[in-house]
């Protein structure tokens, strides 16, 4: 994942692209932010971590789209849609780092399957329903939406 972003951004300065030149550096700079973080727990003793794994880097990459759908949905609410469409670019690019989103069929069937596995029956025990989830899914599905999905799936259990 690193070196795919990596020759990316190398693609991009070579290109002049500059809108991915500077999505690729913030995308690296998050990472980067993370590595750091990762060296040390709560209490600054080290955890011998010295990078993230491709599944954090896969969930920092969500996490980035989801702010960028917030903001430029705030742009359009504000009137600044030249704001909105710059955020809506940078979404495309970061976008192009994940593997391929699950359908909603695909979520629901994924929740369903989850439930039953781990014997969960009420929402008490979402918590372990969405680490399964995560484990299995991270980067693939939208996990707000998911959320919902197994509330959904716990009611009718």
């Amino acid at each position: 994942m690193r070196e795919q972003l990596t020759q990316s951004m190398k693609q991009a300065m070579k290109s002049g692209d500059k809108k991915r030149l500077s999505t690729l550096r913030l995308v690296n700079a998050a990472i980067k932010d993370r590595d750091i973080a990762a060296r040390a727990d709560d209490s600054g003793q080290s955890t011998g971590n010295d990078k993230i794994s491709d599944s954090e880097i896969l969930a920092l990459l969500q996490k980035m789209i989801k702010q960028r759908r917030d903001s430029a949905a705030t742009y359009r609410q504000g009137g600044r849609e030249e704001l909105a469409v710059s955020e809506e670019a940078e979404i495309a690019i970061i976008g192009e780092y994940l593997p391929q989103q699950m359908s909603e069929d695909e979520m629901r069937q994924a929740v369903k399957t989850a439930i039953e596995e781990t014997g969960c029956c009420g929402l008490k025990d979402m918590g372990k329903i969405m680490g399964v989830l995560k484990e299995r899914y991270t980067g693939r599905m939208d996990f707000g939406k998911v959320s919902a999905m197994v509330k959904e799936g716990l009611k009718e259990s």
